[in-house]
């Protein structure tokens, strides 16, 4: 039986944890396989999957996977990895972004985070994905 999205979701109906060091303990970052890429105000197809839009003054940013974007013959100019932190963080916690992305920074890490309701996600950049993985395990086994 295939469960609808709003079911997956049913465990969640709390708020989300908001203290930083227990959010930092169980970050659990896991990355989704495949290649993704930034596109701008692309007209897709409806068989493209948009794992993330943002609407911006300039245009709608979406962000699909690499092979959609080549077939399509569509402009990027970064190809990312998605690793997504599996911690239930509240939409008001404080810190988990700026530590996430502060560790990769230190690192000389590009880190793209895109926060969702249930879950935080940061593309990085792809040949860097392992050192950004290890980065975020090191930062969870660290509090």
């Amino acid at each position: 039986m295939t469960r609808r999205r709003a079911d997956l979701c049913e465990d969640f109906s709390v708020s989300g944890e908001t203290n930083l060091a227990r959010l930092l303990r169980s970050l659990r970052p896991a990355v989704l396989p495949g290649e993704f890429v930034f596109v701008s105000d692309a007209a897709l197809p409806d068989s493209v999957r948009v794992y993330a839009s943002v609407v911006e003054d300039e245009g709608l940013s979406q962000v699909i996977a690499r092979t959609d974007a080549d077939e399509l013959g569509i402009d990027y100019d970064f190809v990312g990895a998605w690793i997504t932190l599996h911690v239930h963080s509240s939409l008001e916690s404080i810190g988990l972004t700026a530590a996430v992305s502060s560790a990769l920074s230190d690192q000389e890490i590009s880190a793209n985070v895109i926060a969702g309701r249930l879950h935080d996600h940061v593309l990085v950049p792809f040949d860097r994905v392992g050192e950004a993985l290890s980065v975020l395990v090191g930062l969870a086994s660290t509090d």
